[in-house]
């Protein structure tokens, strides 16, 4: 057995490494200022998932912040696929990969130090879910606590280019204490408004609609989108809107979605049951319709890791 051969590969300007063998410069701008965007699609049975949608936001990222990762969309989403191909065998029947890509403005070089990157540092992995810890809110459903720390104001740094920097985010996370068996942070734009949280968007059901934030204030996820056009297939009609406290409050039903959780029902607000159960009815029959898109139980592949 080779050095490295027990390990997952990832690529790393231009090579395929095991993962303990990429070494980044210290002076590179991502790990130096956060000056660098990443995109993450899910597998779903070892099948990747909407790879080009990904793909296309990742380059929306990349306008935004104005880097140019010296790749094309189509070389992109050949690497993604080959990073996958060569990390499958380490997957079993009951887990899955986030499928990431990681990249900088590249090297904050002063000129003398002998460093042969140039450009932009793009790094392409593969990252186990975490099926097990997230496994009772498909079973229990999700406690979502509200966070004192508001979401950065998109005319300060826009949530629709998803950036390496997550402080804002994290520090979110962190203020929050306790808030149920299954919490699940939500951060308030600065209007006041109900806004996302940490690598989800949140979706508000009531009398048969499904009400979301305004993508103007949230990252605009693909999961989120693609639970837009389940729900207009099947009559619900979508509606992107503020909504504040009273409207979570008086919720028939919320639920999350996200890549790695696709929808996943809330059955606590700040405390508060959800009176539509868990899952309610629309939940319900968009998680089916979701399942069916995608040609994979992945509710009954979350409750398998239920001890």
């Amino acid at each position: 057995m080779t050095a490295g051969s027990n390990q997952r590969i990832a690529y790393y300007n231009g090579s395929y490494l095991p993962e303990g063998q990429v070494r980044i410069p210290f002076r590179d701008r991502g790990f130096l200022l956060g000056d660098g965007v990443f995109d993450m699609t899910r597998t779903f049975g070892g099948r990747i998932f909407r790879i080009e949608e990904h793909i296309e936001r990742l380059f929306r990222s990349l306008r935004a912040l104005r880097i140019d990762p010296g790749l094309s969309r189509e070389a992109l989403v050949t690497i993604s696929e080959e990073v996958l191909r060569r990390n499958l065998h380490f997957l079993d029947g009951h887990s899955d990969y986030w499928v990431a890509q990681r990249i900088s403005r590249g090297v904050n070089a002063v000129g003398d130090e002998g460093w042969d990157e140039q450009g932009a540092t793009v790094i392409v992995e593969c990252l186990p879910l975490p099926l097990k810890s997230r496994a009772a809110y498909y079973r229990d459903g999700i406690d979502l606590v509200l966070s004192p720390v508001r979401r950065t104001a998109p005319d300060a740094l826009t949530p629709r280019a998803k950036t390496a920097n997550y402080l804002n985010l994290i520090n979110a996370n962190m203020a929050v204490a306790g808030g149920g068996a299954n919490p699940y942070t939500i951060l308030l734009d600065h209007n006041g408004n109900l806004c996302e949280g940490l690598g989800a968007n949140v979706f508000l059901v009531r009398d048969g609609r499904c009400l979301t934030p305004r993508e103007q204030f949230v990252l605009p996820g693909v999961s989120r989108q693609c639970v837009m056009e389940l729900a207009g297939k099947l009559g619900y009609e979508v509606v992107e809107t503020d909504l504040d406290l009273h409207d979570a409050y008086n919720a028939d039903e919320i639920f999350l979605t996200s890549t790695s959780l696709c929808i996943v029902p809330v059955r606590s607000f700040c405390g508060e049951p959800v009176v539509g159960g868990v899952p309610g009815p629309v939940t319900a029959a968009l998680t089916a319709a979701y399942v069916e898109l995608v040609d994979f139980d992945f509710v009954a592949q979350y409750l398998h890791h239920l001890g």
